[in-house]
């Protein structure tokens, strides 16, 4: 076992004595339950209001270990070593934009939790410490979070407590997942790329974007890529040759993650009344799709996510050429039966947000935060440049958002 740090915490519940507090890294068979019950726990809504409830595949550390750096911490209180806390972080090398030379090293923080009966006593503070600590072993030179743009807690504890920036605000768009298929034109021809040819055309693309991995060929043969799709008008197909590398000059490209092998959700205590009408919108749907009614999945069981990463679009025919893309991802996730709905996360400069179809009331704006972790650099310039690139508008209208992250 190994013992990251150990802490004196001033108070609980009110009584003043001292209260021992570790954070160390998890153990997965000491840890596992416990560290179950404090995600069953956070996740506990208002009452009378829906709740929607996380299932990690009975695998805590889940979520970071598709990445070849990562870590998991948890936070025990007291004489009892009762598990309190637990947060998760990677380490990743990506670009800065158009404006910044080379590649960056980034450390991800997220899944952070702190049991409800254990809350204001700076265990959040001491776990993200701690993982910036691991971080700075990794020569990592930057560590991000995101959140909802809502949820002030998270915000107020990284910006106020951890000297955290607001960085990047990104659309969060969820298109749910319909009993019927969606129509694809006759006119568009969709290609399944191989992974190598995949990855030149990502290079090419996304090189000047923000955020875009240096592994991006780790990412696209992992598992849970469900492939990545060229969509191009059909009568461009017998002048194109994919050996060539020349991309063609209408087209879209995107690529499917499957996060239900990492997790998957549910919704709690919703309304009779609201069950009913989602339940017979679906059953409608699926006797008459011809009517096209906007039903709505099935949440109250557990259900899947397809993640749509590397989206992008050229020509006068992009944007339809990408709803053609988004139609052929829905139709698999449709034939699945245990995906309940489409997720795209792109920046809000980005030309495909208008692309992407989605429901308004279901998507929400994301915001990343970022701290500079290297305080001591040998070169000024470069800094100087690290500096800048935190303080400044993005350089490009494109974020590349790692389906590792989601």
């Amino acid at each position: 076992m190994k013992v990251v740090s150990v802490e004196i915490s001033p108070e609980l519940r009110g009584e003043k004595k001292e209260c021992l507090v570790v954070v160390r890294e998890y153990e997965e068979k000491k840890d596992k339950v416990a560290v179950e019950e404090i995600e069953r726990r956070c996740e506990i809504g208002q009452r009378g209001k829906p709740t929607l409830v996380t299932d990690l595949m009975g695998d805590p550390a889940c979520r970071v270990r598709h990445f070849p750096s990562h870590i998991v911490l948890v936070a025990e209180y007291g004489e009892e070593k009762e598990i309190v806390g637990v947060i998760r972080g990677c380490v990743k090398t990506v670009t800065r934009g158009a404006s910044g030379s080379g590649y960056v090293k980034l450390g991800y923080l997220l899944g952070l939790r702190v049991s409800p009966t254990h809350r204001r006593l700076n265990i959040g503070t001491k776990l993200v410490n701690k993982l910036e600590e691991w971080c700075k072993q990794n020569r990592v030179e930057f560590s991000y979070m995101a959140t909802d743009y809502t949820n002030e807690p998270s915000v107020n504890l990284f910006t106020k407590k951890c000297s955290y920036i607001k960085f990047r605000t990104l659309a969060m768009l969820i298109q749910p997942i319909h009993a019927h298929h969606k129509s694809i034109h006759s006119s568009v021809s969709i290609i399944r790329l191989p992974n190598i040819l995949a990855e030149s055309v990502y290079r090419q693309v996304f090189m000047n974007s923000e955020f875009f991995p240096k592994d991006i060929d780790l990412i696209l043969s992992s598992k849970l890529n469900l492939g990545t799709y060229m969509a191009v008008p059909k009568k461009v197909l017998p002048k194109w040759d994919l050996r060539a590398n020349i991309l063609p000059p209408n087209y879209a490209i995107l690529s499917v993650w499957n996060t239900k092998e990492v997790f998957k959700l549910q919704v709690k205590g919703v309304s009779p009344l609201a069950y009913a009408w989602c339940m017979g919108s679906r059953l409608v749907d699926g006797w008459i799709p011809w009517l096209r009614l906007p039903s709505f999945p099935d949440v109250f069981r557990k259900f899947g996510l397809y993640f749509l990463f590397g989206l992008h679009m050229e020509g006068r025919n992009g944007r339809s050429l990408m709803k053609s893309l988004c139609a052929f991802a829905h139709n698999m996730g449709r034939d699945d039966g245990e995906c309940g709905a489409l997720v795209a996360e792109v920046g809000p400069r980005d030309p495909v947000q208008e692309a992407i179809p989605h429901w308004r009331k279901f998507s929400w704006a994301d915001l990343w935060c970022i701290k500079n972790l290297k305080d001591e650099m040998d070169d000024p310039d470069e800094k100087s440049s690290l500096s800048d690139w935190m303080k400044s508008r993005s350089s490009s209208s494109v974020i590349f958002v790692d389906p590792r992250d989601f």
